[in-house]
């Protein structure tokens, strides 16, 4: 290749990337205007919980008759109930929650596959960054509830228990339903994490394990009886910086 070509292909590599950092860059302001949209919209939504499960689950399945059980017991009960907003246990937390006496709120995903928006929802809000999704599923709720499902549930699971662990966001009740589901990775974190020191003991303190309903339901009355279901100012900021 001659000089000239040379300097010609640099030449269009260095245009190409700096037009590529230019789209990089604006598109922050795509991803503030979805922060905006969502805080705006949902800051009166609480106190809210957040439930997640696989968007694989048929409305045949137990998993789902169970999911749309807690979420009508939830609603009835004055929470708002938030799920990703698609189909399997989402779609069953939304419609138990649609049916009950509070607000069914569907925090939906632009993705290529999958997700489509299912019809029990209130509110709907559609994001498309994960990001600021999952922000948003933290920053609204005052328990996490979690069905089975495969890796989007286990990503939200250990990024709530991230967040609390480190003080990055308020101590809530993270409830796993199904024991039998679960036990296998519990087992594995008290046998290995722990007994290696990658957590704390006390870490798996931070949850728990319920199947009956109204259980997971008396189970967050509980923690907030003492204290009520509004962040306090330290929590607040807290936020803040999540």
């Amino acid at each position: 290749m001659s000089l000239k070509n040379k300097a010609a292909r640099t030449m269009t590599n260095d245009f190409q990337e700096k037009a590529w950092s230019g789209r990089e860059s604006w598109r922050v302001f795509g991803i503030m205007a979805e922060f905006v949209e969502a805080t705006e919209r949902l800051h009166s939504v609480m106190p809210a919980v957040s439930i997640f499960g696989s968007a694989r689950t048929l409305p045949d399945h137990p998993y789902y008759e169970l999911t749309e059980q807690i979420a009508r017991q939830l609603s009835d009960a004055g929470f708002s109930v938030i799920s990703g907003g698609g189909p399997g246990i989402m779609e069953a937390a939304n419609k138990g929650a649609y049916y009950g006496e509070s607000p069914s709120i569907g925090l939906n995903i632009q993705l290529p596959h999958e997700q489509h928006r299912n019809v029990y929802q209130d509110v709907s809000q559609t994001f498309r960054h994960f990001f600021a999704r999952k922000y948003m599923f933290v920053k609204l709720a005052t328990a996490y509830v979690v069905l089975p499902g495969g890796f989007g549930t286990l990503d939200e699971l250990m990024e709530a228990l991230t967040l609390v662990q480190t003080g990055k966001t308020r101590r809530m009740p993270i409830i796993l339903v199904r024991s039998d589901f679960w036990r296998g990775m519990l087992e594995w974190l008290q046998n290995v994490l722990v007994a290696e020191g990658m957590i704390a003991p006390e870490d798996m303190d931070l949850i728990q394990v319920i199947d009956e309903p109204a259980e997971v339901v008396d189970a967050i009355f509980k923690y907030y009886e003492t204290r009520g279901f509004e962040p306090s100012v330290a929590e607040r900021e807290i936020q803040l910086n999540l």
